[in-house]
This record gives C-alpha cells, structure tokens and sequence, in this order.
C-alpha cells in the first residue's frame, strides 16, 4: 500500500518552518578571499564594504526564504576582514609605527591578577609613560638629525655646506639672511613638525575608521551589569575605546609639539644665559611655559586608563581636547624667539641641548624597571595554574624590546645621515651624533650574535628531537605499514619545529636581558667616558682598540640596515598589493589589541571586526530563530571567541563555537593570561552553548585550548602515511592550514549543530569545562582522543601519533605556517 501523504485537517494550526543553520566563517592571518572560503567563484556581499564584509555564495544568499531546502547542512557565509591591516597603500606607512604597536601589546601583557588590585593601575600607567618615551624619541630623532647635524653642524662647516649644493642658502659662510644659527634651526625645524603631523595624521585617519563601530546594544532585559571578576573581553566598553585613544592622541601630539620647542629653546639658551636684555627674559618665559605644557602632558597620560565596564561616548573636556593647539601657540612664539638675530652667536661642536638621548635611556630603563616590578606583584596575585610568559615579566621584556627598536631606528637614521652628508663632509669632519648613539650601535653586534647563537643551538636541539620521534611515528599509523624513514623522518621534523613556538619566550627574555645589561653599560661608558668607543679606548692594547673599532662600525652599519630595510619594505608594499598582504601578517598578530598605551600605533581592527560579527550573530538569531556556529581558524579563533564573549546569554544559547589552529592557549594564553588565561578560556567554555577545538602536533600556530570536553585532537597529520586507495598519492604535511579538508571537520560542525540548544544552563555544581554528562562531552566518542585521554582511534584512517610524540618544548625559533584556510 502506497504511503499518503499527510494532510493537515480542518483547524489544525500550520507545521512550523524548518530552522536554518549557519555557519560563520573567519579566516586567519595573511588574509583570504570569500571565493576560497566557500569554495565557490560565485559570492555576492550581503553585508559590509569593500574593507570588511559577509559574503555569501550566490545560490544561498535568499537562503532565509527557503529554509526548508537547507535541512540537516548548514548555509556557509563568510567574513572577510583582511581590508582593516592589509588595503590600500597607506597601510605601508604603519612600518615606522612598529615600537609604538610593540609597547602597546605590554599593556596587555599584565599578569592574571584580579583587576580590582592597585598595581594593575599602576602597571598601566607605567605602560603609557614608556609609551610616551617613545614619541618623544622619535621626534627628538628627526630633531638631531635636521637641527643638529643638517642645520647646526653641517650648514656651520664651510667644508660640508660647500659639498652639500642644497645647504648652500643655509651655509654660515653665506652671509644671508638665513644664514643666521638660529633661522637655520628654524627652517630644520620642519622636518621633526613634518614627523609630528604624519603620526597626527595617521591617528587620526584611522581613529575616525577604526574607533567608531559601537558594542550592539543589549536590551535592559537580556543585558547583564559588568562582572568586574569576568572575563575582560566581555565587558561592554573593552571594544571601544574611542575616548581613550582621542586623549592620548591630544596628549602625544602636545609632546611632539613640545619637543621640537624645547630643542630650539635649549639650542639659544646657551647664549641667552651670558647676556642681558628683554630677550633672555622672553626665553625664561617660554621655558617656563613649556615646563607647564609638559606637566599638563604627563597629567593627562597618568590621570585616566581605558573605561571597558560601559561603553564610554562621552569626550573629554575642552582644557584636554586642546592640549596641541596650546602646544602649537608656543611653537610658534618659540620660533620668533629662535629667530631673532644675535651678534657673535655662531655653531660650533654639537647642538646644545642633544643631551637628551643619553636622558631618555635612563628614564626607560628605569620605567622599565619599575614595570617589571610591578608585574612580579601582580603575578604573585595571579591565580593558580595561569601559565604566564616569563613567569609575569613577558610585558616588561617586550616594552623593553619596543625601546630597543626605538633606539635602532632614531640611531640609525642619525648615523646614515652623519656619514652621508656630502662627499665633501666625511663623518670625521663633522663632531657626528650624540656619543650615546654611538655607544648603543657599539653593542648591536653583541645582541645579533647572542640571538644567532641561541638559534643555531635551538635549531640543532630541534633536528635531535625530530630524531628522536621517528620510532613513535609509525605506531600512529597501525593499519598502513609506516617503515620509511625518510617519510617518518619527514613527519618527525615537522612536529619538532613546530614546537619551536614554544621556546619563543626564552629567546625574548634572552634578548631582553642583554639589551638591558648591554644598554646599561653604553650609557655608563658615554657619560663617563664622553668619546665614542673607539677613542675612549685609546691607549689600550691594539687587539682591544680594534674590537671596539669593528663593533662600532658594525653596529652603525645594522642600525642603518634596519632603516634602509623598514624603508625598502614600505616602498614595496605601498606599490605591491601581495607584499602589502605579507606587511599585513604583522598586523593581524600585533593589532588585535586596542590602542590602550600608545595612540599612533596601528589601529586595532578587532575593534571593527568584533563588532561586526557580534552585530551579525544577535540579529540573524533574533530574525530568524535559527541555529548557528561560528567557525575561525588560527586568528580567525581569537576574534570568534571575542565575539561570543559579547554576546548577551539569550544568544549565546543559539551558537556554538568550533575553531582550529587556535593560539587561544598556546600563545594568547601565554603571553595575555588576564585576558586569555585558564580562568577566561574556562569561563568561556561555561557560557558558550557547545565549543570544539581541533588541532595538530605539526601546527607551529594553533594548539589545544586546554578545557575539559572541549578539544579534539591532535588529528592525524599527514592523514596518511603512504600510498592508499583513497589516498594514491602521497598526503601532504598540512601543519597550520586546511583544516577543513578533514572528515573530522564536518563531522564535529554537525554535532555542534545537532547539540545546539540541549545543554543544561551551568549551575554551581558545573565542573570547571562546564559540560554536564547530558552534554556526553565529559569523555571522548569513540574512535577520537581529546585532551581527555582515551584510545588512538582505529577507523580505517591514518591515527595520531602516540602521546609519546607530544609536541616537544624545544628550540628557540617560530616554524613555517602552512596555508591559511577560512
């Protein structure tokens, strides 16, 4: 008998649609297009711009009109976010930006306290003042080389105005009118202004593209008040920090101002003080103005931190909104002042007032110092079990380095430009940079070959662990015969070098304490010693004048190299669309974090694209009842978990979170316990409906995210070992990339759906991975292994690698990624 179709009777209310599912896809570093995410050559945009924006393929995009023909997969959409690090040109300018992005990521480096201890404060406002070292050193550079060697010594020296054409109109010896010391200073004064508005500008270019995409708006009946012992990434403000960035841009803008007035002023204060008049009465004025404007400067970088508990749209008052314009006033009555002609005043040796080098590397290493401190402190207060880099110290290693690079680059621009004035002005005809400079290039070699060494011993460590792997390769394989050690040798390697990501602590606390150790000792033989290297050397045992010889040339030698490079690559990325994609890896991993230190780093694009899914999920889900899974590989993870973190608990119950190649543990964790630590992942776990995180021995990125019920892995990588009838040709070592290309992918992608909205809400008795046995996720399925234990999988597929073979924590250098996929 044939089956009749089921009608609905008289009065009987109509079947509901079918739910639709989505999945959300993010993709990670290095950027990709919506093609290769979905697969398909045909997408269309539903939501967004050309900088970041939901594609679709075109079939699916009327997909919420026909649910029913979507039943048991899901429609894929994916998010492309590569726009906000690696779009038009301009994003080349963001390379001299570099130690302003490094300090900045100190600020978030700060141990796993509770936020509501005093040293947090403290840690942060230690941050900042560094972070304002570093503006002031960046203008005070440009400032030594255009007023001191270009406007003081160079147009002051008959033989180097004469080989120099374009000095000519500037050159003492000319008799002009701006011939004149303090017009010529003047005049060089344009380049350190021109430094000043091109980090204003930038600022302020991306601040009104970056900063203005609001948290959504939680209903007051689903909206939660701020649980100040929370997860920080769920607080309402920590995405928008749009006020915070405003004042320290004002405030840094001010300090840049002030810089190039207090280089003019200090310049004619060494001829003021000998003489009487009106004129040296004015300059005292204008010194005790500038005095003021730098207090008011430091008092607004101190006064106030980032506001995350609300999020913040009020703007500051005028007094601090108008910090630069009063910094620009006296500017411009310091230039008059600087330009008024004095009798007998003429340039010999260096600028006065160049002192400020040696000043400024005492005063960071002594914040520096002091943020170490601080961050032992804290760390002390840490709750047990957070694995923190460098047991707490990695913020103040890393802002040191931030200094270190600073220091590089200011030197290094400062000694091209005093060896390369003209052919007629050999270095040794001009008295050259300040000596500290030369100094801290003496001991670059040093650091470069300790940082050599280290990895040549690292890659050697590595090559003995891969040795020691192969025997336990074959006995992940049981059901191929895995005797080629050529092949075992191959997978060995791979496992070994991905775990040099884990050794990377070692090499930054290693590089960090030469450079202090060293930096120390450059500043002490400058200000003791008053010559460069070589000569205070004079009079020593020839092999010992020649060592200092050779490393002060080196050194001057790598810290030009590092300014023609930073340079070279620009260009190259500002007119190459591929080399600006490769530029932009170094922004998605150093720009997720807000501007929370320092306001002309490169802007935080987390703070439009975390948004920007947070948007999506809660309107689709409220429009549609729908399920969905948010799914992101390698960074893509980080800013998938940000987002559920910002979503109201209605919504969270409809979403689920699979995510592979993860550094959420592995580096995030690491390097950010208070945002990522054990504490958050688990909270995180707890909140979401259901989450999955796949990973790989061989993946040098991503790792196990460490929380009960929630990994599964490390999947088998290659998936196979030899020649197979489903695998002819030999798998490749996949490592980092195409985790999609798994079964395990799809299989877990419909379970998490499947599972959507059965997990009983925690309680207190919930344990700490916050799966209850309703969820079946306390043990791993058969045939699969998790972070929990349990047997190698025997499914007819090539296994994992027995837990013999764990990712190995040796070597000192970062392993090659595979491809990026969606």
């Amino acid at each position: 008998m044939a089956d009749v179709p089921h009608t609905r009777g008289p009065g009987q209310p109509p079947a509901p649609p079918a739910a639709l599912n989505l999945e959300l896809l993010v993709h990670g570093v290095g950027g990709t297009t919506a093609e290769a995410m979905l697969d398909d050559p045909r997408t269309v945009r539903v939501t967004g711009d050309d900088t970041a924006g939901l594609h679709r393929r075109a079939v699916d995009a009327d997909a919420e009109e026909r649910p029913a023909q979507y039943a048991g997969r899901p429609v894929p959409e994916a998010y492309c976010w590569s726009g906000l690090t690696s779009g038009n040109g301009a994003r080349a300018l963001w390379l001299v930006l570099l130690p302003f992005m490094i300090v900045n990521l100190a600020h978030w480096m700060r141990p796993a306290a509770a936020r509501t201890h005093p040293a947090h404060r403290v840690y942060s406002v230690l941050v900042r003042l560094v972070a304002l070292s570093l503006t002031v050193l960046l203008v005070a550079a440009a400032c030594e080389v255009a007023l001191d060697l270009v406007a003081w010594q160079c147009a002051g020296s008959v033989r180097c105005a004469a080989g120099t054409g374009w000095l000519s109109f500037l050159a003492e010896d000319n008799g002009g009118w701006w011939s004149v010391p303090g017009r010529r200073l003047v005049v060089a004064a344009l380049l350190p202004l021109a430094v000043a508005a091109l980090l204003w500008w930038l600022s302020r270019r991306t601040w009104d593209a970056y900063e203005s995409a609001p948290p959504p708006h939680r209903s007051p009946a689903l909206a939660k008040p701020a649980d100040e012992d929370g997860p920080p990434l769920s607080l309402p403000g920590f995405w928008f920090g749009r006020r915070l960035v405003q004042r320290l841009r004002a405030a840094h803008t001010a300090a840049a101002l002030l810089t190039v007035t207090s280089a003019l002023q200090a310049a004619t204060a060494q001829y003021d003080v000998r003489q009487d008049g009106a004129l040296p009465a004015l300059g005292a004025a204008l010194g005790a103005l500038g005095a003021v404007g730098w207090a008011a400067v430091l008092a607004v970088v101190v006064r106030r931190g980032r506001s995350e508990a609300v999020a913040d749209e009020r703007t500051d008052p005028p007094a601090v909104r108008r910090l630069p314009q009063a910094a620009l006033v006296l500017l411009a009555l310091t230039v008059v002042h600087t330009s008024w002609e004095r009798p007998g005043w003429h340039a010999e040796g260096r600028l006065p007032g160049t002192g400020y080098f040696a000043v400024s590397s005492v005063t960071q290493g002594v914040l520096v110092a002091a943020l170490a401190a601080t961050a032992l402190v804290l760390h002390r207060r840490a709750p047990e079990g957070h694995r923190s880099a460098l047991h707490g110290l990695g913020g103040a290693a890393v802002a040191l380095l931030a200094c270190l690079l600073g220091g590089l680059l200011s030197g290094g621009v400062a000694q091209r430009v005093a060896d390369t004035l003209g052919p007629g002005a050999p270095a040794a005809a001009l008295p050259g940079p300040p000596v500290v400079l030369t100094w801290q290039a003496a001991v670059i070699p040093v650091v470069v070959l300790a940082a050599a060494v280290f990895a040549a011993v690292g890659a050697v460590r590595v090559r003995r662990q891969g040795r020691r792997l192969v025997p336990d390769i074959a006995r992940g394989y049981p059901d191929e015969r895995a005797d080629d050690p050529v092949r075992s040798g191959r997978i060995a390697a791979a496992i070994a070098r991905a775990g040099t990501t884990d050794s990377v602590p070692v090499l930054v606390g290693t590089v960090a304490v030469l450079t202090a150790v060293l930096g120390a000792g450059a500043v002490a033989g400058a200000l003791f010693s008053g010559r460069a290297p070589e000569r205070a050397v004079e009079g020593a045992p020839a092999p010992l004048t020649a060592v200092a010889e050779l490393a002060q040339g080196v050194g001057s030698w790598l810290m030009g190299a590092l300014v023609v490079l930073l340079v070279a690559t620009g260009r190259r990325a500002y007119r190459d669309a591929g080399a600006r994609r490769t530029v932009g890896i170094l922004w998605d991993v150093g720009t997720f974090w807000p501007r929370a230190a320092h306001p002309f780093a490169p802007p935080c694009y987390a703070e439009r694209a975390v948004p920007d899914l947070t948007w999506r999920m809660s309107t689709w889900t409220e429009l549609t009842g729908g399920r969905l899974v948010i799914s992101g590989h390698s960074q893509g993870s980080v800013l998938a978990a940000a987002a559920v973190w910002q979503l109201d608990p209605r919504t969270r119950r409809q979403v689920a979170l699979l995510t592979y190649g993860s550094p959420l543990e592995r580096l995030y964790g690491r390097w950010f316990p208070a945002c990522f630590g054990p504490g958050a992942l688990h909270g995180l776990a707890r909140q979401v409906d259901h989450w999955r995180n796949l990973w790989r021995l061989t993946d040098p990125i991503g790792g196990p995210v460490k929380v009960a019920g929630v990994d599964q892995g490390p999947l088998p990588d290659p998936r196979t070992y030899g020649r197979t009838p489903r695998d002819p040709l030999p798998a490749p070592v996949l490592g980092h990339g195409d985790y999609q290309d798994d079964s395990c992918f799809a299989e877990e992608r419909a379970e998490l759906l499947a599972r959507l909205g059965t997990r009983t809400p925690p309680g207190p008795d919930t344990p700490p991975g916050g799966r209850t046995p309703a969820d079946g996720a306390t043990s791993p399925r058969p045939g699969r292994t998790g972070e929990d234990g349990g047997a190698p999988p025997a499914t007819g597929r090539a296994a994992r690698p027995p837990r013999a073979a764990e990712r190995p924590r040796t070597g000192p250098a970062q392993g090659s990624a595979g491809r990026s996929s969606g």
